[in-house]
């Protein structure tokens, strides 16, 4: 190691795993497992170690369980793959997001599902429903699976394991390590050049392998912008960041001037229902809302949205596209619909879950839950009561400082909409209404969502709105990756001794989802990414 008065410190490493998060902690272990040794750049903090599944709720899409068999759920990876491509509206030039979609479908069972038992980990009984899909059939049957503990406890669980690991002594971890260039020599990569953000210093390292799991790019605004879908209305004024401001896309640019291929960078999954953070950990911090099914969602002049109903659970890039071009929307809605319907993602804002708390799980599904729309109201300047519509029109006029919403127009769309609740001859003509009913079918929606709850009501208030930011998220396109996780070239050549794994290849391939996921295939999507690779790395021939 050089004396840092006379240039960048040098490290030497066997296989540079770049990036702090799932993927990276995953792909360490699994490396430790086959012998190999490892140096994890982080750019992160010690105390965030583990990346955004720190915050993660936890949610993972998976075929053919236990827990779904339970349910009386018959599910195959056929049936999955066939969910998968015509929702994701996968073509036939898509050849490597085919091909790590049928990885996932046929492998995840083994080497996310089983893995993570193996673990100790474990998954809540109750099987959800999501990503019905809207003009296109996503899932046909429940398969969003949730980890009891969230994704705080899986990370922990999986940072346990790599610093506790038998081959400790194989493995450096170097926190607020950040890469900024990837390093190669005729044609083979050699490692990576970064800034030790601490102390300033520059640093270099060479190695023989290197991967990056540095995450999407979507943790600036700019990227979001840059590659927002060329047939949407232009992007609104305002977005929040629900990823991380290290999610830049840097390690991105410097795979591609090495010929590395970017695809599908325009494929993203936002949300369209935001509101900044009450403890932000940066500027433009979002919260991700999973928005009220039972509410009228808005314009900011008080229209209603459309042309397909806004209700949560059929179809989150259709959703994003209807509030694209809206500098916020509105929810309006009740206190009862709240405390039944509103859930925050995350482990922050779910406690019960977190702590494993079944009781208090139970209560506040069975009961409501107040806690969460109390600490909304007080903590965030979005959340909004009222006692009447002339109160809330005014109050919703005060915080957009826009004189826009009308209380007469707010009290004719509860009027309609709940006159619509009263007749039941109405209900399968009632875009909204009928698309409630069929998510109660499904008896875990059915405890989550209101029972034809009139918004007006004077028995349901006091009356409340939520004022909505669109809010970025995960990357559904990145750095295309064959099977074994390799780097390739336009051409389909694989640079030799660069990885790539979890988002920044898109959850594999480079953009495994297509435009839109069935939901939950992200954290699982890092670990089958990164175990898939690891695999390969320690399987090439003169590896120790």
């Amino acid at each position: 190691m050089e004396n840092p008065q006379s240039g960048p410190i040098e490290y030497q490493a066997q296989n540079l795993v770049i990036g702090g998060g799932i993927a990276g902690i995953v792909t360490a272990l699994e490396l430790l497992d086959g012998g190999q040794s490892v140096m994890l750049l982080d750019a992160d903090s010690h105390d965030r170690f583990g990346g955004l599944a720190l915050w993660a709720f936890g949610g993972m899409a998976l075929i053919d369980t236990p827990e779904q068999r339970r349910m009386g759920v018959k599910d195959s990876p056929a049936l999955a793959l066939e969910d998968w491509i015509r929702f994701g509206e996968l073509g036939v030039d898509d050849k490597w997001p085919l091909a790590w979609a049928n990885c996932y479908v046929k492998e995840s069972r083994l080497l996310v599902y089983e893995w993570l038992k193996s673990l100790g980990l474990k998954f809540m009984a109750a099987v959800n429903f999501v990503e019905r899909g809207e003009l296109i059939k996503g899932n046909s049957v429940a398969r969003y699976h949730i980890l009891w503990g969230t994704g705080r406890v899986l990370t922990e669980t999986l940072i346990s394991r790599l610093l506790q690991h038998p081959q400790r002594n194989n493995l450096v971890v170097l926190h607020d390590h950040q890469a900024s260039d990837i390093v190669s020599r005729e044609g083979a990569t050699t490692g990576c050049r970064g800034i030790d953000k601490a102390s300033g210093q520059p640093f270099s390292v060479q190695a023989e392998n290197t991967i990056v799991a540095t995450g999407g790019i979507n943790g600036t605004v700019e990227n979001v912008r840059k590659h927002w879908p060329a047939n949407w209305a232009g992007p609104p004024h305002r977005i929040l960041n629900g990823a991380s401001p290290l999610n830049d896309g840097v390690i991105h640019d410097s795979v591609a001037r090495l010929d590395g291929q970017l695809t599908h960078l325009d494929n993203m999954w936002n949300y369209a229902a935001g509101i900044p953070h009450p403890q932000p950990h940066f500027d433009g911090h979002g919260l991700s809302l999973i928005p009220c099914k039972s509410s009228l969602w808005l314009s900011p002049d008080g229209r209603q949205l459309g042309p397909a109903p806004m209700v949560t659970g059929f179809d989150t890039r259709q959703m994003c596209e209807q509030v694209a071009g809206h500098s916020y929307t509105w929810q309006v809605l009740n206190w009862k619909i709240a405390i039944k319907e509103l859930a925050i993602s995350g482990s922050q804002h779910n406690p019960g879950i977190l702590g494993q708390r079944f009781t208090q799980v139970l209560k506040e599904i069975l009961l409501g839950n107040k806690r969460l729309v109390r600490q909304m109201l007080a903590e965030s300047p979005d959340f909004i009561r009222a006692k009447n519509w002339d109160e809330l029109a005014a109050k919703m006029n005060q915080l957009s400082k826009e004189d826009r919403i009308s209380a007469e127009q707010l009290c004719k769309l509860a009027d309609d909409y709940d006159r619509a609740l009263a007749d039941p001859s109405l209900h399968d003509q009632h875009p909204q209404i009928s698309r409630i009913q069929e998510i109660r079918r499904w008896r875990v929606d059915r405890l989550r969502t209101s029972n034809m709850k009139a918004i007006g009501s004077g028995r349901n208030g006091p009356l409340m709105a939520i004022r909505l930011h669109f809010i970025s998220r995960k990357s559904l396109g990145g750095i295309q990756t064959d099977l074994q996780g390799r780097v390739l070239t336009e051409a389909g050549e694989a640079i030799p001794g660069l990885y790539a794994v979890g988002e920044a290849t898109g959850f594999g391939g480079g953009g495994a989802s297509g435009k839109r996921s069935l939901e939950g295939t992200f954290l699982s999507g890092c670990i089958l990414t990164a175990r898939k690779a690891a695999m390969a790395i320690c399987k090439m021939p003169g590896q120790r």
